[in-house]
């Protein structure tokens, strides 16, 4: 635990470090969310998200105009942390899920000391673990706590009930951070509801073994969700490239849903270096919402 913890110390003040000298004093928070508090409308501008178009004002006849809107004092930050089976795909001690953990660990202590409430939930098929939002940096370390020492009772996934859950427990709009593979079905009507509602960024963990299958004839493979083994022939055929195919396809079709809907989107390798994906990320946030 001492480990992981001056793990994430480093990475946070690397992250901190990095944005204040990227955005020379211009990014006041990692975090800045959209929509938070009204304040006024003006005049539309090429490029502003058509969510913000006030419609009974523009209704008029005098243009087009889009809200404007303040931070509150006390932005809420939620994590949504998928711990099911199939996270536990990786290296010893750089699974997917480990990765999660960190990326949580690392951005709840970040939260935390902006003086936004941190909350989060980790869920599989169930909630396994609820911690209801609120400040500060001790806050940050319980929640880290909470995600280090927790052992998941279900190993199956249901990604539609983890939204739900969210979506019912927090009623004030908020940032939330899904963090997951995304492997499952028929989640997106609920997540297309959660981006509607509140301000969604969505880190997707991945690990090469998903499709850099090697041809070692016929292998068993252990389904830790469903806890069954299946031999499968990875030497038949296009069994590999088909594999490779179906995950490649499942990757687009995240990414455009994403785009459709207004959510910040970031895919993440559990053998690469994360930081500077997550101030890629930041950077693209502040610049798309600073006329917000």
């Amino acid at each position: 635990m001492k480990e992981l913890l001056k793990k994430l110390r480093k990475y946070e003040i690397q992250i901190r470090k990095a944005i204040n000298s990227q955005m020379q004093g211009d990014f006041h928070s990692i975090f800045k969310g959209s929509g938070l508090e009204f304040d006024d409308v003006r005049t539309y501008q090429y490029g502003d998200d058509i969510r913000t178009i006030d419609w009974n004002v523009s209704a008029k006849g005098h243009g087009t105009f889009v809200k404007t809107f303040k931070e509150e004092k006390e932005q809420t930050i939620f994590f949504i942390l998928d711990v099911s089976g199939s996270q536990e795909i990786g290296d010893t001690g750089k699974q997917k899920v480990d990765i999660g953990k960190e990326i949580c660990g690392v951005l709840a202590l970040s939260a935390a000391k902006e003086g936004s409430q941190v909350g989060m939930v980790c869920y599989s098929d169930q909630k396994e673990r609820y911690v209801k939002p609120a400040k500060g940096p001790k806050h940050a370390y319980e929640i880290i706590h909470n995600i280090v020492n927790l052992k998941p009772q279900s190993a199956k996934t249901d990604l539609s009930k983890a939204i739900l859950f969210t979506l019912n427990t927090l009623k004030r709009r908020s940032v939330m951070i899904f963090i997951s593979d995304f492997i499952d079905e028929g989640y997106f009507h609920n997540l297309k509801g959660m981006a509607r509602k509140h301000d969604v960024v969505a880190i997707r963990i991945t690990d090469k073994r998903e499709t850099g299958l090697p041809k070692l004839g016929i292998v068993p493979v252990f389904d830790k969700e469903s806890k069954k083994t299946v031999w499968v022939n990875t030497s038949f055929g296009n069994f590999r490239s088909q594999v490779k195919k179906n995950y490649e396809e499942n990757e687009k079709e995240l990414t455009l849903f994403a785009k459709r809907h207004q959510i910040n989107f970031v895919s993440i390798d559990t053998n690469e270096d994360y930081v500077p994906k997550l101030l890629k990320l930041f950077k693209v946030r502040n610049k798309s919402l600073k006329s917000v």
